[in-house]
C-alpha cells in the first residue's frame, strides 16, 4: 500500500511558520482521507513535549499516541518550503507529516530517517524541480 502519492507533496519558493506547517501537513492528510482535522492539535501537543525536528533540514510531524482515533490511514504528507521554516531554532526545508495506523508509522519513520541520513539523496530532494520530481526521489519510502 502506498503511503505517499504525488497529490501529497508539494514545493513553495517561501518559508512558513511552524504553526502554518503543521496545519498545511494535516491538510493534506485530510484531504487523502488519512486523517480527521482534529489531528493539528496532536501534531501541537507533541511540538509541546518534544521537537520533530530530526536535523539536516527535515521536521517529520506526526501525532502523540492520544490522537490514534483521529488516524484513517497510514499516510505522509510532504512539503517543501524553500523559504525554511522556524522549528524552535532550527531550520527545517523538509515538512513530512506522518499518520500512522497501529506501529506503522515507526516503519515509516526508519524509511524516512534513511532517506535523510545521506547528504547526497538530501541534496537531490533539495535540487528537484517539480513535485513530481520530488515525489519520483520520495518512493522509495513506499512499501515495496
Amino acid at each position: 500500500m502506498s503511503v505517499l502519492t504525488a497529490e501529497q507533496v508539494r514545493i513553495h519558493p517561501g518559508g512558513a511558520s511552524r504553526d502554518d506547517a503543521l496545519q498545511e501537513a494535516t491538510d493534506i492528510l485530510v484531504a487523502a482521507g488519512a486523517v480527521t482535522p482534529a489531528y493539528v492539535d496532536a501534531m501541537r501537543q507533541r511540538e509541546e513535549t518534544v521537537s520533530t525536528y530530526m536535523g539536516n533540514g527535515l521536521a517529520i510531524p506526526h501525532g502523540t499516541n492520544e490522537a490514534k482515533d483521529a488516524i484513517l490511514a497510514s499516510a505522509l504528507s510532504v512539503v517543501r518550503y524553500d523559504g525554511g521554516v522556524d522549528w524552535d531554532g532550527e531550520q527545517a526545508r523538509f515538512v513530512i507529516g506522518i499518520a500512522g495506523v497501529g506501529d506503522e508509522h515507526l516503519d515509516i519513520l526508519s524509511r524516512i530517517a534513511i532517506l535523510f541520513s545521506d547528504e547526497d539523496d538530501v541534496a537531490r530532494l533539495e535540487a528537484a524541480a517539480t513535485p513530481d520530481e520530488l515525489f519520483a526521489l520520495l518512493s522509495e519510502v513506499n512499501e515495496g
